[in-house]
This record gives structure tokens, sequence and C-alpha cells, in this order.
């Protein structure tokens, strides 16, 4: 009985012995695996390039005509509204016109750049200095060559009127250009931009209406 016994335990641990061998053959062999194309391999490469995939599709896929076009209107849209910002400082008499213009510049200055961005990652040209000087005067809000003249030209109470007036209308052009974006674009970022441009300008024109109000 005792040595039935033993015998026992001795197969038993054979058994135990020639298992631990297989699950460290098995180990090592999915260790050379993953050194090379196997399995283990593929599963290493497919989750360290995901993030690049990602972040490529992101910056060239996820995008549409509607986000190009977003880009390339609001680019020179804002670009108008600094240049009309620039030239409160030294026309302007009132404190809240020239806060206000100091604002927009703020605002739009990194949205040029971020936009900018964009457009050149998708692979798309940038809009020229100037370009809307030609080609944008139907764009939503945009001022005529002429109407930027008279406002280089007025000082004081009229160049407050002139700019809040004018910056009215651009800023609502902007608006409709920021809501078709939202409604029609695909690249999340943009349409986020969208939604800060609606907030932000929406809150503006709120706020020069009640100072031509007072005026």
């Amino acid at each position: 009985m005792i040595h039935k016994r033993s015998l026992m335990r001795r197969t038993a641990a054979v058994a135990a012995a020639g298992a631990a061998a297989l699950v460290l053959a098995a180990c090592g062999g999915n260790g050379d695996d993953d050194g090379s194309a196997g399995h283990g391999g593929h599963a290493a490469t497919a989750s360290s390039s995901a993030p690049a995939s990602a972040s490529a599709s992101a910056s060239q896929g996820q995008h549409n005509a509607a986000d190009v076009a977003f880009a390339k209107g609001m680019i020179p849209h804002h670009r108008q509204a600094v240049e009309m910002a620039d030239l409160a400082p030294d026309r302007a008499r009132s404190a809240e016109v020239k806060k206000l213009a100091a604002d927009i510049k703020k605002a739009q200055d990194p949205e040029i750049k971020t936009l900018s961005g964009w457009l050149t990652s998708w692979g798309e040209d940038v809009p020229a200095e100037g370009a809307m000087d030609h080609s944008m005067h139907d764009m939503g809000g945009m001022m005529t060559a002429e109407e930027m003249t008279e406002l280089e030209n007025a000082s004081g109470k009229a160049f407050d009127t002139a700019f809040m007036e004018m910056m009215i209308k651009h800023h609502e052009g902007a608006v409709e250009m920021a809501k078709t974006e939202q409604a029609d674009g695909a690249y999340g970022p943009a349409k986020k931009m969208a939604g800060e441009i609606i907030d932000s300008q929406s809150e503006e024109i709120e706020q020069m209406n009640e100072l031509l109000g007072k005026g």
C-alpha cells in the first residue's frame, strides 16, 4: 500500500514537471514570436501605432469641405477684425470701445494661427494676406476698402460709432459662418471653435448695441 502510494506521488510529480515544462515551452515560444512577426508582435505593433494613426486621421482625414471653407473664410474675416481693432487705440474716445477692440484682437489673433495650422495639416493653402480685398466682399459682414478708409479717417465719438456699427455687422457675418460650420462641418475642434465664436461674438454684439444706445 505504501509502495503504491509513493508510486502515485512520483507519477504526479513527473506529470507536474511535464506540465511545467510545457508551460515554459509555450511561454518561450510566445516570447520568440513577440520578437518577430508572431501574434504578440502584431499586437504590440498595433497598440504602439494606434495613437499615431489616430492623430494622423484627426489631422488629415476627419474633416470635410465645410471645415476647409470655414477655415479659409474665417482667417481673412478675423484678419479684418484685428485690422479694425488696431485702429482703436489712437482714434477711439470711449474707454469701453478701446477695451472691446483689445478683447477682439486678443481672441482672434490666436484663432487665426489655429485655423492656419489646420489648413496646413490638411494640405490646403492658407489665404494670403490681402486676399480679401479682391474676392471676399460678399462674405458675411466684411468691410469694403472704402469703409475701412472711412474708419481710418474717423476719430473721437465718430470713430466709436462707426467702429461699433461696422463691427456689429462684421460679427454677425462671423456668427453666420460659425453656425454653418456647426451644421455642416465634421472636424471636432473646428466645430468647437465655431461654438466659441458664436458665444463670444454674440455677447460683444449685445454689448456694442447697448453702448450705441447709450451714445
